[in-house]
C-alpha cells in the first residue's frame, strides 16, 4: 500500500479506508470477514462527477452547457476511467478472489474503473475535498477525446424533451444478469409511461445510454 500511495502522491492516516477501496467483491464474499469497496464507488462517483465539473465550469470559460456535459462524460465514462487507473497500475494492488484472478479481473475496465472511484472516495472520506480534488485533477483533460466520445445521449433527449413541460423521462432498470465480473444490465427509457427505447450495457450508465441513442434514431435523430 505504500507504493500506491507513493503513486497517487497521498498517504492515508487511516489504512483501513485504502484496503476496503482496493477490496473487490470477490474478494471480500472467500474472506467473509471483510467490506468490499462498492459502497466506496457509489460515493466516488459523485465525488469525481463535482470535481470534473467544477473543474470544466472555471476551464472551459467560453463554452456553453452543453459542451461541458458532453465533456464531463467522455472524462467519467468507464473508458477513460479504465485509463486512469492503468496510469497509475492500480490492478496491481487490488485484492480479487480466486475465480476473479483466474479470469483476468485485474486487466478488466469496468473492475479497474469501479476501483478507481472507490480510490477517491477512501481519499474524500481520509483528508476530505482538497486532497481528493489535487488526485482527481491530475487526470482531467489528459484524455483525447474523439467527437462520437463526447456524445451524451441522455442530454440530448433531454433537451428536446424539455421543450414540453408536460413530458417527463424516466429510466427504468428492467434486468440485471450475469456473474459479477461480467454483469448485463438492460434498462428501458420512457417517455410518460410509454417505452420508446431500450439498451443493454455493462454497466446501468452504458445501458442508459444505449437506451437514450435507440430511443434518439427513432425520433429521426441523424448522427454524423
Amino acid at each position: 500500500m505504500e507504493e500506491l500511495e507513493k503513486k497517487i502522491g497521498y498517504i492515508f492516516k487511516d489504512k483501513s479506508l485504502l484496503r476496503k477501496a482496493l477490496t473487490h467483491s470477490s474478494y471480500a464474499n472467500e474472506a467473509g470477514n471483510c467490506e468490499s469497496n462498492e459502497r466506496l464507488e457509489f460515493l466516488g462517483d459523485s465525488v469525481l462527477g463535482f470535481v470534473t465539473a467544477d473543474t470544466l465550469f472555471h476551464k472551459m470559460t467560453d463554452s456553453p452547457e452543453g459542451e461541458m456535459t458532453k465533456r464531463r462524460a467522455a472524462e467519467v465514462c468507464e473508458k477513460a476511467l479504465f485509463g486512469y487507473a492503468k496510469s497509475i497500475g492500480l490492478g496491481e494492488y487490488i485484492l480479487l478472489g480466486r475465480g476473479e484472478e483466474r479470469s483476468g479481473g485485474r486487466n478488466r475496465p469496468s473492475l479497474l474503473a469501479d476501483a478507481f472511484e472507490s480510490l477517491i472516495a477512501a481519499i474524500y472520506l481520509d483528508g476530505g475535498i482538497k486532497p481528493a480534488r489535487k488526485f482527481i485533477r491530475r487526470f482531467i483533460g489528459r484524455i483525447d477525446v474523439e467527437q462520437d466520445e463526447l456524445r451524451d445521449y441522455k442530454t440530448l433527449i433531454q433537451e428536446i424533451i424539455q421543450k414540453n413541460p408536460e413530458e417527463h423521462i424516466d429510466y427504468i432498470l428492467v434486468s440485471e444478469s450475469g456473474p459479477a465480473h461480467d454483469r448485463r444490465f438492460e434498462v428501458e427509457v420512457h417517455l410518460n409511461s410509454n417505452v420508446i427505447g431500450t439498451g443493454v450495457g455493462r454497466s446501468k450508465k452504458k445501458a442508459e445510454q444505449a437506451a437514450a441513442r435507440e430511443a434518439l434514431l427513432l425520433m429521426g435523430y441523424k448522427e454524423d
